[in-house]
């Protein structure tokens, strides 16, 4: 065996054994191959072969750091998960109760007549009812949107395709949070578009930065997450909702407002300051479930045959089944006492999480459904996901969020809906007295 691998092996089982943990840095391969009497070429190829191997991850500039030993390796971080493997990436809130409350909506449409028609093909534009329906489930204390210009897609990720597909060219530029909704990375990767990073602070995006980045070359639209912002929890407060609608107003920028999370809270959107040019997103996925859901668009004045005409063309039509069992369980005030439940829940969640990871630092809103954890060092998202991922816990690493590929934040997202409370406890305590040992 060549003498690089047989020093690989030896760091291998040092990992395996625990004696290297998960986020902890190798020396720099010149001090390696010093403390190890080899050459520098054969300490490069040490570990590169760690890498290959799974063991650990280079960073550019900041060094290499151990992963997570394979499945069977020896105790501490590496033991195998003791009990059932909890998903604290997924994030759909569920309540008790909630099936029998859907399935009282369901019972009309297994009608065979009724049925009959809800199995029709449906068009962007919906129905008179389902638009009166939705107008009147998605207005707030300050904002009414108007029936005829809502639109109706399969879910919320498609609205804002659809939206960005009628606005933007391929080669186009849309300015985002910093820190942005992952699947919109897919979206804009997919139709060709540029994603530009905007500053951000405890609000949330910075006016300045909008205009800043307009500046270097014109933005076609922006897509912003003022309420509950995914994965921050952050909401922008009305004065600087003011600024970024002026801004946008000034420079004529378009603007996507994803309000898929604005249930859980009573805020006005972005749309009352600047209605022209807002094209507000909503859906029941969370509100309702993510197995039968629908996507909700309310656009501009003059904007209704653009994004419906980008709804057919790239497939994203809402389900006429899915958009008649919505229209029930608004009118039956399905989704209203659900919404109420579900607030009640992320709150209980949000005191767990208080409790739980007390002493680290946790940026997340009392009515969030999820939280942005930011390591204690040394560790990395990269690692740290690695180690939970041994412990049967999924997280999403932060680089996951970032729009810029040179900005890697050593956090990670906890989505705290999925998981049942009790098992959402248990994760928590054990990725805390993960990220302890390493202290």
């Amino acid at each position: 065996m060549s003498d690089f691998r047989r020093i690989a092996d030896r760091i291998a089982d040092d990992i395996a054994a625990g004696r290297l943990k998960p986020g902890q840095r190798l020396p720099p391969q010149r001090v390696f191959a010093r403390r190890r009497g080899i050459a520098g070429s054969t300490a490069g190829r040490v570990y590169a072969e760690l890498v290959r191997r799974g063991l650990v991850v280079g960073e550019v500039g900041r060094g290499t750091f151990v992963r997570a030993a394979p499945e069977g390796g020896g105790r501490a971080l590496v033991e195998a998960a003791t009990a059932a493997p909890v998903n604290l990436e997924l994030n759909y809130p569920s309540v008790p109760g909630e099936s029998e409350l859907l399935a009282s909506g369901l019972a009309p449409l297994l009608r065979p007549d009724v049925l009959a028609d809800a199995l029709r093909p449906v068009p962007a534009t919906g129905t008179p009812e389902a638009r009166r329906a939705v107008a009147g489930l998605l207005a707030t204390g300050g904002w009414q949107p108007d029936p005829d210009r809502l639109l109706f897609t399969g879910n919320a990720r498609q609205a804002v395709a659809a939206i960005l597909a009628s606005l933007v060219r391929p080669g186009g530029r849309v300015g985002v949070e910093a820190l942005t909704y992952p699947v919109v990375k897919e979206i804009a990767a997919r139709l060709g578009i540029t994603l530009v990073p905007l500053a951000t602070d405890e609000e949330g995006p910075l006016a300045q930065s909008v205009a800043a980045a307009h500046r270097t070359a014109a933005l076609a639209a922006l897509y912003l997450q003022p309420t509950l912002h995914n994965p921050t929890s952050v909401t922008t407060g009305p004065e600087r909702r003011r600024e970024l609608a002026r801004t946008a107003l000034d420079l004529n920028i378009p603007v996507v407002e994803d309000r898929i999370w604005s249930f859980l809270t009573d805020d006005d959107p972005l749309a009352v300051h600047a209605p022209g040019l807002v094209h507000v997103v909503d859906g029941l996925s969370k509100r309702v479930a993510p197995g039968l859901t629908v996507g909700f668009v309310a656009v501009p004045d003059g904007r209704v045959e653009p994004v419906a005409e980008a709804v057919r063309s790239g497939g994203w039509s809402a389900g006429r089944f899915a958009v008649e069992a919505a229209v029930r369980w608004i009118g039956e005030g399905v989704v209203e006492r659900l919404v109420g439940a579900k607030r009640a829940d992320a709150r209980g969640r949000q005191r767990v999480v208080a409790e739980e990871l007390r002493g680290f630092v946790v940026r997340s809103d009392p009515r969030a459904c999820f939280a942005w954890w930011e390591l204690p060092a040394p560790w990395r998202a990269d690692t740290f996901t690695a180690a939970a991922a041994a412990h049967g816990i999924a997280v999403t690493p932060g680089p996951a969020f970032t729009v810029d590929p040179n900005r890697t934040p050593d956090a990670v997202r906890l989505g705290l809906a999925s998981a049942p409370e009790p098992d959402l406890r248990r994760a928590l305590r054990t990725l805390a007295r993960v990220a302890r040992e390493v202290l």
